[in-house]
């Protein structure tokens, strides 16, 4: 970790931040009985820093590398997962999840785009399950609150590590770890399929959003779209209602 950089960070105390997740993630692993902790290594900046937060907490942390149709996938994503793994000593395994979904794909005659993240939850869980192990999410406050996750898809863990913090906290606290700054500053992308992007899904910046989350500040017309994402999926941050009868 690289203290000269935590002059920068004046919201957050990156070193106590970094000691307290990392505690949170063994009392996570022991309350739960488990042998270790399971994570999808996307080459991105949030599973970047779950995953090095997840490595210090852990010595049995793997990360899974699931390539689903993009090319993105293939490229540059994967080789950003293998260098943060390497660096940070993070074993991984590759899980190539195309042929499975171009099979959903034959069988249900639609191409959805959240069929690639509820896939990578269905492998993540079976290897999960097999080894006994965590699986810990990688949304942080900026995608919750505006919803950007697949329900039942990357939305599904049994931890978070970093869900309060925003998007521009997870950069903040990878350059004070000394990630790789090519995923700490790459643009936000899902590969869900050819070109696409996070903001020009939403139809706007995660630094626009920050500043609304963070300190209030925002158009007119940022407010309206960011209170709309949030209240159109609430039901995304809620459990499912159940029936109690008369009660």
């Amino acid at each position: 970790m690289r203290d000269a950089f935590a002059h920068k960070c004046a919201c957050r105390n990156y070193k106590k931040e970094f000691d307290n997740r990392v505690e949170f993630i063994r009392k996570a692993v022991q309350d739960a009985n488990a042998a270790g902790v399971i994570f999808g290594n996307s080459g991105g900046k949030d599973s970047a820093l779950v995953g090095i937060l997840c490595r210090a907490a852990c010595d049995n942390t793997v990360g899974i590398i699931m390539p689903c149709g993009s090319s993105r996938n293939y490229g540059d994503d994967k080789t950003d997962a293998e260098k943060l793994a390497e660096q940070f000593n993070i074993e991984t395994r590759i899980i190539d999840l195309t042929e499975a979904k171009n099979a959903l794909v034959a069988v249900l005659g639609i191409n959805c785009t959240n069929i690639a993240p509820r896939l990578r939850m269905t492998a993540l869980y079976s290897v999960a399950m097999s080894e006994n192990l965590l699986v810990a999410g990688t949304s942080n406050r900026s995608e919750l609150h505006m919803g950007y996750f697949t329900k039942w898809g990357d939305g599904g863990c049994d931890f978070n590590p970093i869900a309060d913090l925003t998007a521009t906290e997870v950069v903040e606290f990878l350059e004070f770890l000394g990630a790789p700054q090519n995923i700490a500053h790459k643009e936000p992308s899902a590969g869900l399929f050819e070109g696409q992007t996070d903001e020009a899904d939403m139809g706007i910046s995660y630094k626009n959003i920050d500043n609304y989350l963070m300190h209030g500040i925002a158009s007119a017309e940022d407010k309206a779209l960011i209170e709309n994402f949030h209240a159109r999926t609430e039901h995304k941050r809620k459990m499912p209602k159940v029936y109690g009868g008369n009660s």
